[in-house]
């Protein structure tokens, strides 16, 4: 744990977490496309399930929330594929990048070790929130070597010193290449597959948070994949993607740019060629506020509503965003969803309890990483 000026992290030193003892091969796009040439270890428990919520109508949830006992969310599938990639290259070390409050970062922290990586973490400053807080508590308490940054500006620099070197591999932001998003190309191929056994119907619609791009973009190219394989039934759905991150890292050119970058890597690695369909792809802007992280009073309602419904959590930075736009769409009288059910909402965030804290060590974090803290958990 460390301030910018740090120009060596410590030796690492983690929470020990279970250990995977072999690669497990159930690995969605394999079964359907057993030629591909694709790393993998499984570190989440799939198939996640499909939930109805009839309180809010055909409404239904896919719970990727459900992914890990451990830390589950959308975060892990991305994950799968990049740590099997850096084992297959012979690293040791996994690092990535990210805010405060990154569930990204999170989630590479307390999986690598599964599979036998020591991983690290920049983090930069992010508005202070306690959803941020939680997760920032858990990062800097369960690993030594993460770097919080004092300012954004700085963290070019400490991105561009993770690329070069050799020990590391590096995951970016959100995990947002091709590589990742596969992970995300099986999870539609997973939806299709429930489908067709009746565990529910063919939704019309999907809504989810965007954020670093790298789901939406895997949606986008495994649902026609799904129908082309003869998995899909009838019209795909249009993907109802909820601004959470700020233009241009959700610019519709951006979503659609990894889209067929992840589909020309699909053919490469011996998968057919996908032909997408870009107008499936619905940007929503309404729910992102004045800027990342910030809590909007819909936010909030939403993540009441689906407490008060025992639906799955909602964090203020990402999913209760995407649940306010879902609600609003639901609700409204011209909404693109009346009358065009089922709906799909697909649950990002980890529902899974966060490991304890070590409150002695979060002591001795640096003065302005504790100062944000409090600011945090004054909101």
């Amino acid at each position: 744990m460390g301030g910018d000026t740090h120009a060596t992290p410590a030796p690492v030193l983690c929470t020990p977490y279970p250990v995977l003892s072999t690669p497990v091969p159930d690995f969605m796009l394999k079964r359907h496309l057993p030629n591909l040439d694709v790393p993998h270890v499984q570190l989440g428990e799939y198939p996640t399930p499909v939930e109805h919520l009839p309180a809010l109508g055909d409404v239904w949830l896919k719970r990727e929330d459900l992914s890990s006992p451990l830390y589950g969310g959308n975060k892990i599938r991305t994950l799968e594929t990049l740590f099997a990639d850096a084992l297959a290259r012979g690293f040791k070390r996994v690092w990535t990048l990210g805010a405060y409050g990154s569930n990204q970062a999170v989630a590479c922290i307390l999986h690598a070790r599964r599979v036998g990586l020591q991983p690290g973490a920049v983090l930069f400053p992010q508005r202070a929130t306690p959803t941020a807080a939680e997760n920032l508590r858990v990062m800097v308490t369960a690993c030594d070597e993460v770097v919080a940054l004092r300012s954004l500006l700085t963290f070019p620099w400490h991105w561009l010193k993770l690329k070069r070197s050799r020990e590391i591999y590096l995951v970016p932001p959100g995990g947002a290449v091709p590589l990742g998003a596969l992970g995300h190309v099986g999870a539609a191929l997973e939806l299709a597959e429930q489908i067709n056994a009746g565990a529910m119907p063919a939704p019309r619609h999907i809504v989810l948070a965007i954020g670093s791009t790298c789901t939406t973009a895997g949606l986008l190219v495994g649902l026609p994949l799904a129908r082309q394989l003869g998995l899909w039934p009838g019209e795909l759905p249009l993907v109802h993607a909820v601004r959470v991150t700020p233009w241009p890292v959700t610019a519709r050119f951006q979503v659609l740019r990894l889209a067929r970058a992840t589909a020309r890597y699909l053919a490469q690695v011996g998968g057919p060629v996908v032909k997408l369909q870009p107008e499936r792809l619905v940007l929503n802007t309404r729910h992102f506020g004045w800027g990342y992280a910030r809590i909007t009073q819909g936010g909030l309602a939403a993540a009441k509503h689906f407490a008060e419904l025992m639906a799955p959590p909602l964090d203020t930075t990402y999913a209760a965003k995407s649940g306010a736009a879902l609600l609003e769409m639901l609700d409204t009288g011209d909404s693109p969803l009346r009358g065009q059910s089922p709906v799909l909402y697909w649950c990002t965030k980890s529902s899974a309890p966060l490991p304890p804290v070590d409150e002695a060590k979060l002591a001795t974090a640096p003065g302005y990483i504790r100062r944000w803290l409090k600011r945090a958990d004054k909101l």
